[in-house]
């Protein structure tokens, strides 16, 4: 890898797609809209990243801003939380949050550091195979059930469940999943 010259400290690159995390929730989860209480807890989702890597997180928010208007209750809470939000606009026809990212991803090539990428989405799978091949470490973070299976079966990629493993949540979600039987707790059903 290259070196970036403004910054020698390994860092894991926390990018978020913020469109595609509730999307998902709210759609394939839940089946409606989710409410403030249901939406992930963001600080835990950074703190899981630098636990779980031991180095500095520089956490990015994608947003779709193409409507001209900011949450600006949410961007503060971001900001609050050491997230840099990035509120990208296009025409209506662009995916902007996707191609935000993806030129993000393609940014990381030549700067030290690792990758957490939280997002379902599969249309990230060519920058995402082209960080692989350099020995960082990689990862993907979701719904297990949900995450693009060409995004999760690339090699060195590993992926961690946004409820299972990092515990982004305060209350247990709804979902119907494959649940390996030494993680199984039965008092979750009664």
């Amino acid at each position: 890898m290259v070196q970036s010259e403004s910054d020698n400290t390994r860092r894991t690159y926390l990018l978020v797609d913020g469109e595609n995390i509730d999307a998902t929730l709210g759609m394939s989860v839940l089946g409606h809209r989710p409410n403030p209480d249901q939406r992930p807890r963001w600080d835990r989702i950074t703190e899981f990243a630098q636990r779980t890597w031991s180095q500095p997180v520089t956490a990015l928010f994608f947003l779709n801003a193409t409507s001209g208007q900011l949450p600006m209750s949410f961007i503060q809470a971001l900001l609050a939380m050491g997230y840099q939000p990035i509120p990208l606009s296009g025409s209506p026809d662009e995916s902007v949050v996707d191609i935000g990212i993806q030129r993000t991803l393609e940014a990381l090539g030549p700067r030290i550091g690792d990758v957490m990428l939280a997002s379902h989405d599969g249309d990230f799978v060519p920058q995402v195979q082209r960080l692989a091949t350099d020995g960082r470490r990689l990862a993907v973070l979701g719904f297990r059930e949900f995450i693009s299976a060409r995004l999760a079966e690339i090699p060195g990629v590993t992926v961690y469940d946004l409820e299972d493993h990092i515990k982004a949540f305060t209350e247990p979600l709804p979902r119907v999943r494959v649940i390996p039987l030494e993680s199984f707790d039965p008092t979750r059903y009664l």
